[in-house]
């Protein structure tokens, strides 16, 4: 046994008990000691501050969305709902299976004509049924998302007009369905009706909050929340939301722009490659045609390929910041 083989037996050892380690060690005492005391400090505190901000952790925290279970087909199958449900395009389950098998065979079949490989024609159909539709799903509900984003402010606006003349919180909310165009009046008239068959504008919210999963929104359920049990001027608390959103969306836009020349920098990089492989086949089909025979070429593509999308998602993480 030389020098190195010993060195990777004891980094090996080395890794393996510091995992377990930190797979069975517990909180940090001093640290759990701190937010125990910071929870009798704040239940008995006569500071407002600090009341309000007890209020807002505990909003918080019962306002979280629920978690889908890892396990089991069935969470996975109501993931996969809700999703297609953010698109607002209608898609069903059984429409999203059919669409996704058919891509797979289709590619699949088209792949195999031309290069005769079975191996090649099979994971290019996987990537292509598995992965365009999530692509185009993902894209979908980020276009959705923006397009809510662009009209909350304007809709928070309305309820403080609303507000401040007089009228109750739900009737704003059903002005808002009526007045806002877009997905944002699609989601306040979902919330008006759960109202009207007896769910109360807590629950309602919530379940929107929970089906959309966005920041902006769950920051409204919030005001809301602390603001019936602290009391105070909703009008106004609204009207600080909608400049605190309206600040949000700017310094998305700031960022959006500076990091757009990486942007273009990683999407020139990561498509030469293919670029350059199209073309060559174009023009000299034979000389680049063993690449469908040949198994190590293939598997040297693949290869290559895994390390370039872990390329892609390490860039697509330097360039994505949250706010």
């Amino acid at each position: 046994m030389n020098l190195l083989q010993l060195l990777l037996i004891v980094l090996g050892l080395t890794g393996a008990v510091a995992m377990v380690w930190a797979a069975f060690a517990g909180p940090s005492p001093k640290k759990e000691s701190t937010r125990r005391l910071k929870q009798v400090r704040f239940r008995h505190s006569d500071n407002a501050v600090e009341r309000v901000e007890m209020q807002m952790r505990k909003a918080v925290a019962a306002r979280r969305p629920r978690t889908y279970q890892v396990a089991g087909s069935s969470s996975r199958i109501e993931a996969l709902a809700l999703r297609l449900h953010r698109t607002g395009k209608g898609w069903t389950l059984q429409q999203y299976v059919w669409t996704s098998f058919g891509l797979f065979a289709l590619v699949g079949l088209l792949v195999f004509l031309k290069s005769g490989a079975p191996l090649l024609a099979l994971v290019v159909g996987v990537f292509a049924g598995a992965g365009l539709p999530h692509v185009v799903v993902n894209y979908l509900i980020k276009k959705r998302n923006t397009q809510f984003t662009v009209k909350f402010a304007d809709a928070i606006d309305l309820l403080v007009r609303g507000l401040r003349s007089g009228l109750p919180v739900s009737e704003t909310l059903g002005i808002v369905a009526n007045e806002v165009p877009g997905p944002v009046g699609e989601e306040f008239k979902l919330i008006t009706e759960r109202i009207k068959i007896g769910k109360s504008m807590e629950d309602a919210l919530q379940d929107t909050a929970n089906r959309l999963d966005m920041a902006e929104f769950s920051f409204f359920c919030i005001t809301l929340a602390i603001q019936r049990e602290t009391g105070g001027n909703l009008a106004e608390t609204l009207a600080n939301l909608s400049d605190v959103l309206r600040k949000r969306a700017q310094m998305k836009l700031k960022i959006r722009a500076m990091s757009s020349e990486s942007k273009a920098s990683a999407y020139i990089v990561g498509s030469l490659p293919f670029i350059v492989f199209a073309m060559i086949y174009w023009v000299n089909s034979g000389y680049i045609g063993k690449f469908f025979l040949d198994e190590r070429l293939m598997v040297a593509g693949l290869g290559g390929l895994v390390w370039m999308s872990i390329g892609a998602f390490i860039m697509a993480k330097m360039v994505s910041f949250e706010i």
